[in-house]
């Protein structure tokens, strides 16, 4: 039987909500905040400490699945995506996404991918605090480059449990990409980066033996359905408010909220 109390049950549609939402908003696809928080939700109930920090990512992956179509028909409905660099980008981040999953993912420890987390959460919160504007000149890469970056947004996306955004956005915005359509595009991207990384972590969980009611190998089910949940339906809210007003003041807030989730992270590396 699953657990389905009603604890649980309301810290998780929390969670989903305020993921979803940044994930409209930013073009995230929540895992930098879902990770660190279903890490301890799932340490609170008797978790060992290594193993849900893989089960937060994993589970925060799959969960993109669904928000990340909820996310991209708002964007898409403003004009915001370029699916030209969503078809380049694609190739490669399933190639990426499918090697972390099936492979680095298992082989590492727990206490390594929660440092892993902690670093690129720290990093993405830097580059959303300094903002720094590209050359006029800069441009994307062609084909081959594009596949290359996408085979790493992919490869480091899966090691931690994000959508890509917090590599794909500030990418994108260097090579001159306008901010609201970098946000769309990623959150199209999400898609690709979670289906890649959720189909290699089934493959990789799929000997172990359930750690809570309700897992099946890395993945949490009852955290994974209601996380959907909630953010499917709060991720269009998101995008509306990222097309109607100036985000960067929230992208600031964020990032000092980043730091925060960043910090703990670390601490779980050290005790995981």
């Amino acid at each position: 039987m699953m657990d389905v109390s009603w604890p649980l049950v309301a810290e998780l549609l929390v969670l989903g909500s305020i993921t979803g939402f940044l994930a409209g908003l930013l073009g995230v696809g929540g895992g930098m905040m879902m990770v660190p928080f279903l890490t301890w939700i799932l340490s609170a109930r008797g978790v060992a400490p290594g193993l849900a920090v893989k089960m937060a990512i994993a589970t925060s992956m799959a969960t993109i699945l669904f928000t990340s179509l909820s996310s991209v028909r708002a964007h898409q409905a403003r004009g915001a995506v370029r699916w030209e660099l969503v078809r380049s980008l694609a190739p490669g981040i399933v190639a990426g996404g499918l090697l972390s999953g099936a492979g680095l993912f298992a082989l590492l420890k727990g206490q390594g991918l929660a440092a892993v987390f902690a670093v690129f959460i720290g990093f993405s919160a830097v580059q959303m605090l300094r903002d720094r504007k590209p050359k006029p000149s800069r441009q994307m890469p062609g084909p081959l480059g594009q596949g290359l970056v996408g085979g790493a947004i992919g490869l480091v996306s899966g090691l931690v449990g994000a959508g890509g955004a917090f590599l794909s956005v500030p990418f994108m915005t260097w090579c001159n990409v306008p901010i609201r359509q970098a946000v769309g595009t990623s959150a199209a991207l999400g898609f690709p980066i979670a289906l890649a990384n959720t189909a290699g972590y089934l493959l990789a969980g799929r000997s172990l033996p359930p750690a809570l009611p309700g897992a099946f190998g890395y993945l949490y089910l009852p955290a994974l359905a209601l996380l959907a949940l909630a953010s499917v339906t709060m991720a269009p809210l998101g995008a509306r408010v990222a097309h109607r007003s100036d985000v960067t003041r929230l992208k600031r807030l964020f990032a000092l909220l980043l730091f925060g989730l960043a910090a703990y992270m670390a601490y779980k590396a050290r005790g995981a």
